[in-house]
């Protein structure tokens, strides 16, 4: 069984696998919802649009490589994974505090996959809402933690364009009635994330382009260079 949890920052540029996974992984989902009083059939709920998912946990860093954390492990395809080098626990708090006064996303992937299959639980965009951090006395320079993320959505301010309405209709121009291309072909170095992030503005939305070409979870880490997609 190969469980892990690990933070990006910067489209993986940098990465944080987290050494000592945690007892719990808590996730909040919700509605906005409202509640009315009505005459003649009493209290009613109007729901809203969904929350975006709330994600915490605690654990600690260690102060020194225990055995038992840095262990061989394997990957999706069955090789072994060279265990991560040690970092001072202080390092890893800093690298975390720099990522949130960014003020720019990270992302959190939570993989279950057992040996040779995929798992992937959550890969998502989220911002740190909260890190608080402590080191206790006799911890041999243990830093215990707690991190709160929130589920990120991608956007931009939409550019806005104020038509001349006294401009002469003689000279408009014929509107561009051709369809536009609504498939990809892949290239070396590409991901349905990567397509996703570059071909509709939000790599979250890879999924959609994995259901509607018929991707299996098997396929992903094997696309062909040439492979045309179809874009949602």
């Amino acid at each position: 069984m190969s469980y892990r949890i690990e933070l990006s920052f910067n489209n993986f540029k940098e990465k944080l696998v987290i050494p000592v996974l945690p007892a719990s992984f808590e996730v909040s989902d919700g509605v906005k919802g409202s509640t009315f009083e009505v005459i003649g059939l009493g209290e009613i709920n109007v729901i809203k649009e969904r929350k975006l998912s709330e994600y915490g946990f605690s654990s600690f860093f260690p102060g020194q490589p225990y055995p038992f954390i840095f262990e061989k492990q394997k990957d999706l395809q069955g090789n072994e994974i060279v265990p991560p080098n040690w970092e001072p626990p202080i390092e890893l708090v800093l690298k975390i505090s720099r990522w949130m006064q960014s003020k720019r996303p990270i992302r959190l992937i939570v993989d279950s996959g057992n040996e040779g299959k995929a798992g992937i639980v959550y890969n998502t965009p989220a911002s740190i809402e909260s890190f608080s951090w402590k080191e206790t006395a006799g911890g041999n320079g243990d830093i215990e933690y707690t991190i709160k993320l929130k589920h990120y959505v991608f956007h931009a301010a939409k550019k806005v364009t104020i038509k001349d309405n006294k401009a002469s209709t003689a000279n408009a121009q014929r509107p561009d009635e051709r369809e536009k291309s609504k498939t990809y072909v892949m290239v070396a170095g590409d991901s349905l994330w990567k397509v996703a992030q570059t071909q509709l503005g939000s790599g979250a939305r890879w999924g959609e382009i994995q259901k509607l070409n018929g991707i299996s979870d098997a396929e992903l880490r094997r696309l062909p260079i040439g492979k045309v997609l179809k874009l949602p």
